[in-house]
Parts: C-alpha cells; structure tokens; sequence
C-alpha cells in the first residue's frame, strides 16, 4: 500500500473525528493495541544517544521514551512520531539491538524490540512523520484559544 494512503487510512481508523486531545489519541492507540502505554522522559536519549525518541513494546505495555527538551511542542512531536509507528503496526515482529546503557534494567530479549530508527528517508520513517503531523494538527484543532495562549506564551 502506498505510504500516503496507509496514512489516511490509520488516520481514519482511529475514529477520532477532525479534532481530539493528546489523551484521547493515547487512549483510542491503547484501546487498539489493547494495553497501556508509559511516556517517559530519558535523559540519555539526547546526549548519549542523539535520539529523539524510542518505542519499546514490553509483554504488558508499550514504552514511548523521548529526550528531553524545553519545547512542550517538540516533546509532543517525538512521542507522536512513536504514536505513529504503533498505529502504523511497525513494531510488530521488529528484532533489533539497542545499547545497554540506555536501558541497563530490560533483559536482552525485551531490548531487542526496541525500535530505533535513524535512516530518515526510510519510507517507513516517513509515513510515521507524515502520520504524527496529521496527529499534531488534529490535536491543535482541538485546543482552546486560552490553552494556546498559556503554550505560546507561558
């Protein structure tokens, strides 16, 4: 299937309407995946290794790790990427390494579902970039002019 009608397709098959909060994204991927999701934020994605964000899949849960980062925009942006990459069903059978030391405490097994994605051009990248722009701007749709305010202006 073409990565721009894969896209639209995971987009409608949310069944959010035009316009939803974060939460209710994060609820609808739980609903559909049928387990929780835990966003956390990981000190060492960003300055030992220069990532954005990881996605794990554990046997009960999912994990979105993201870098840290002042931008309630750019964190948002990392974890609707990983967002994406679930929707999309990219993590599925997906058997890759990860280094120790970003996650010392999971055993080998679980840290080689870790997705780590760098190659940019990879349709695969591309279509989950497309995927968590769409998010993104569904969730701005579904903001109130008072919380864009305090976003914009603090």
């Amino acid at each position: 299937m073409n990565s721009a009608v894969a896209v639209s397709k995971a987009r409608t098959d949310l069944a959010l309407g035009d316009a939803f909060s974060f939460d209710a994204l994060v609820a609808a991927v739980e609903q559909r995946r049928g387990r929780s999701i835990r966003i956390v934020e990981l000190e060492e994605l960003g300055h030992e290794a220069n990532l954005c964000a990881l996605l794990v899949e554990l046997e009960a849960e999912d994990l979105i790790f993201h870098a840290p980062t002042e931008s309630q925009l750019h964190r948002q942006q990392f974890v609707l990427h990983e967002l994406a990459h679930l929707i999309l069903g990219h993590i599925d059978g997906e058997e890759l390494r990860v280094p120790d030391f970003l996650l010392p405490d999971i055993p080998p097994a679980t840290r080689r579902r870790l997705l780590r994605r760098q190659n940019l051009s990879d349709p695969n990248e591309v279509a989950a970039e497309s995927l968590a722009d769409c998010l993104a701007a569904a969730i701005r749709l579904s903001t109130t002019h008072d919380s864009r305010f305090v976003e914009i202006f603090g």
